[in-house]
């Protein structure tokens, strides 16, 4: 055979063999370094399994903790880990098992510890230490015959505490008292949203009530929204309106007393239950405050639909009670409020509650304060439990 043809088919039988080493050893070069770079990453995949396995955002703190535990089947457990992500604990243990490496997920409840209630003003100044006859939960009193302005019972009368929505009688009283129409349309915007306290409201914006409609929200059922908008429309603007707030109590002889808007969300309206009594005098003078703080409940047409509104203060409803003006009022740091003009065992009393502690015990406050004068301030009963008197003028 020809030698040329002789080196020719010794090359085609040799030739798949060739193929193949070559095929193999490039294989080998490319997927061993690959092999051995998942070799040393394989516990940081595991970990990342565990990651996407437990809800929250990143990032993932891993903590990792000594494990005597032993795995599944004898297995010994080679890692454990505890994972922290969106508030909930994972424990991951990672063990090896059979050449394979196994990760067992367990969650485990998370009991949440609530932050203490926010104090209130009255209760950092430790007024809430001062005991009285009536063990009120009320740090702040004051009750006084209207007519002969004796002071029938008083408790820290003269601090000087935030008010919250005790602010909208104030509010109510100069809309009134400016004769503005009341058929006049307003329109809650954005700059009427609560963004000192972020409350909500049924109002929402674009929503268009008469000033009418706005002043007996704001005086029944305490609606912030439209206390804003009554004072955002007022002739001059809102700036000008709470500088007539502060005009007028410095008028009516309130020197304890500081508007800066005319809701009560902000803690830094402030007065006393001294200020708060001429305040009330003064707006049971006024027939519309009157009415519409009185009022039991209040519907509104909003587009087509129609809401439903009712009074704060459920002693309006109760036939114990012949209230003639009312206004309640809370934010934290003023604690729970509540001002009245109401006729008890036949005197005319104004009543001042500031900073109760619980939801209900302003008027729990104000019931016993009634049973205790029906009982020793009837009329033609007691005298008076102190001669101190308030120097404002009786009301009509």
């Amino acid at each position: 055979m020809p030698e040329a043809r002789l080196r020719r088919v010794s090359s085609q039988r040799f030739l798949p063999a060739l193929k193949f080493i070559a095929v193999a050893f490039c294989a080998t070069a490319f997927l061993l370094p690959g092999a051995q770079a998942a070799k040393k990453e394989k516990p940081t995949a595991a970990k990342t399994a565990v990651a996407k396995k437990a809800k929250g955002p990143v990032p993932v703190e891993v903590k990792r903790t000594a494990s005597s535990k032993t795995a599944a089947r004898g297995a010994r457990a080679e890692k454990a880990e505890k994972v922290v992500r969106g508030g909930r604990n994972v424990v991951a243990t990672i063990h090896k098992k059979n050449g394979k490496t196994v990760v067992a997920v367990q969650r485990r409840s998370v009991v949440r510890v609530e932050a203490p209630a926010r104090q209130s003003f009255g209760q950092m100044a430790g007024l809430h230490g001062t005991e009285d006859v009536l063990d009120l939960k009320s740090s702040v009193a004051l009750v006084i015959d209207q007519d002969t302005h004796e002071v029938l019972f008083s408790k820290n009368d003269h601090a000087v505490l935030p008010i919250a929505s005790l602010t909208k009688l104030m509010t109510g009283l100069l809309i009134s008292e400016a004769h503005l129409p009341n058929e006049e349309l307003i329109t809650i915007t954005q700059d009427d949203v609560d963004t000192e306290k972020r409350s909500s409201s049924r109002l929402t914006v674009g929503t268009t009530l008469s000033r009418g409609e706005l002043l007996h929200l704001a005086l029944m059922s305490s609606e912030n929204r439209a206390a804003h908008a009554l004072g955002r429309t007022y002739p001059g603007g809102l700036s000008t309106f709470v500088s007539i707030m502060n005009a007028k109590a410095k008028m009516l002889g309130m020197k304890d007393t500081r508007y800066v808007e005319p809701t009560g969300l902000s803690s830094r309206n402030q007065s006393s239950a001294q200020d708060l009594a001429l305040l009330v005098n003064a707006a049971y003078s006024d027939a519309t405050v009157r009415s519409l703080s009185t009022s039991p409940e209040y519907q509104v047409e909003v587009g087509n639909r129609v809401l439903q509104f009712n009074t704060t203060n459920r002693l309006v409803k109760s036939p114990d009670w012949e209230i003639g003006v009312q206004k309640t009022g809370y934010i934290s740091e003023a604690g729970q409020c509540l001002v009245m003009q109401a006729k008890v065992a036949g005197r005319k009393l104004i009543m001042v509650f500031l900073d109760s502690a619980g939801k209900f015990s302003r008027i729990a406050d104000a019931e016993r304060v009634r049973r205790w004068v029906e009982a020793t301030h009837s009329i033609s009963g007691s005298p008076a439990a102190s001669s101190r008197n308030v120097g404002f003028q009786v009301a009509g």
